[in-house]
């Protein structure tokens, strides 16, 4: 039979000096976590990162797809970056659009649109704005760059052009079970 020592084999010290290096590695992972969270909005040229990070908002709340991660709609909003650069008018509806909206949110809820944290009360704000250019702009850009994005497609069901293999009507055209049999 064999006998097992039952004694810790730590001691306090050990414990100490080993939570004592933790803390501090747990409070400098913690920071870069949060820097890395919005580095994409800073590498922004034209728009400012906060205006960024405010698109993200707005299309999430424009179009909300739960199982959509942000890195799709990032993909879609980076391009807006570029336009404003090369278009005087596009930064001026962009950065104008943004602060009208941060402005209401600011007048209704006391803090920037980003930072409400309902997306109800965000979809309020957005309603008021529905027929402003800044809105039509960002909603028809966006129902272009986040769905034309391959990678979204499986997300949805969709398998995508079937033109390259014989149609739809080779592909499941009459594979409907949903509909009661006649």
């Amino acid at each position: 039979m064999r006998e097992v020592d039952r004694r810790s084999k730590h001691s306090r010290r050990i414990f100490l000096k080993g939570a004592a290096t933790a803390v501090p590695v747990a409070a400098v992972a913690a920071g870069v976590a949060v820097n890395i969270e919005g580095a994409w909005a800073d590498e922004a040229s034209a728009l400012t990162p906060a205006t960024m990070k405010t698109l993200l908002k707005v299309a999430r709340d424009i179009y909300p797809h739960d199982a959509l991660g942000d890195s799709y709609y990032i993909t879609a909003i980076k391009p807006w970056d570029g336009k404003a650069a090369k278009d005087p008018a596009v930064k001026a509806l962009i950065s104008d659009g943004i602060s009208r909206l941060d402005q209401n949110a600011r007048d209704r809820h006391k803090v920037a649109y980003a930072e409400i944290p309902w997306e109800s009360d965000r979809v309020v704000l957005l309603k008021e704005i529905e027929q402003s250019d800044f809105f039509q702009k960002v909603r028809g850009d966006l129902v272009v760059s986040l769905y034309n994005q391959k990678e979204v497609w499986p997300r949805f069901g969709y398998e995508g052009s079937s033109a390259e293999h014989g149609g739809y009507i080779n592909r499941g055209f009459a594979d409907i079970d949903w509909l009661p049999k006649a």
